[in-house]
């Protein structure tokens, strides 16, 4: 499986761009210039691709459909994932689909999240929370990947 192109909408300017799974750089809006928000699904196959060789700090979110608490969090992680625009891109992983990553990143339960900068975890999180719990856990792991 190869992950397809995203939609995304500009946060700034409200234009939908077509945002790559995996790239050099950061994606940005054309006409306004701005960081986009990136949203990417990843599976076995693809995840080394999309994730380890990143330009930008990756969270993974591993979960299933059928998971309750899942659903809930997924529009907290594509708020916070917005606020950190050309910051941080979001890697949505089925656990149910892509074993092996779930194996990779030691999810004993869903959700499961893991902070990764250059393939190696920087940060994890086990279970739903709200993004005022969720923003500051995320900035602690991504200003500990920034120290080291």
């Amino acid at each position: 499986m190869t992950a397809e192109p995203k939609v995304v909408t500009c946060p700034r300017c409200g234009r939908r761009n077509r945002v790559a799974p995996a790239a050099q750089g950061k994606p940005r809006r054309g006409n306004c210039k701005q960081p986009l928000p990136w949203v990417v699904d990843a599976g076995d196959d693809d995840f080394a691709e999309i994730a380890d060789r990143s330009s930008v700090t990756v969270l993974v979110d591993l979960w299933a459909p059928w998971c309750g608490p899942c659903r809930m969090v997924s529009p907290v992680l594509e708020q916070l994932v917005a606020e950190k625009a050309g910051e941080l891109k979001l890697v949505k992983v089925n656990a149910d689909d892509a074993p092996a990553v779930a194996r990779r990143c030691e999810a004993q339960a869903i959700p499961t999240l893991v902070v990764l900068r250059d393939g190696q975890v920087v940060g994890r999180q086990i279970g739903a929370a709200p993004a005022s719990l969720l923003r500051p856990w995320l900035d602690e792991a991504v200003a500990k990947q920034e120290a080291s």
